[in-house]
């Protein structure tokens, strides 16, 4: 039986031209992951826009409740004889914000006066 102790290799402490090295490979590494979820995200949100015949954005069908949920984009756009009381039964059947010139928008429910009447919440 031995009684030797056993072998502990010693700690190395790097040098501060490898510590710089690694932490600039770091940094590199952060900006690509960066700056790939970025470009992602952007491709994503593009793709996901369409215009509709009368210039406005519109959201592609897969990426629609998503968006309605989120409050960007509304559930049904305002028909003819549409006629609401107040915003909050515009945003309850899914039509706003309404923009001057649809169905149902009223001066009275534009609060600012910029044409576009139950804006979303900010």
């Amino acid at each position: 039986m031995s009684f030797k102790k056993p072998f502990r290799a010693v700690p190395v402490k790097l040098g501060s031209h490898y510590r710089r090295k690694q932490r600039t490979s770091d940094r590199r590494s952060t900006i690509k992951v960066f700056s790939a979820a970025i470009a992602a995200g952007a491709i994503l949100g593009v793709g996901s826009i369409v215009l509709d015949e009368d210039g406005r954005a519109r959201m592609v069908s897969a990426a629609k409740p998503v968006a309605v949920w989120a409050g960007v984009a509304r559930a049904r756009k305002p028909q003819a004889g549409d006629f609401w009381s107040g915003c909050d039964d515009a945003r309850a059947a899914g039509t706003a914000p309404i923009y001057s010139g649809e169905p149902g928008y009223r001066e009275g429910m534009d609060g600012d006066g910029d044409g576009i009447a139950c804006e979303p919440y900010r």
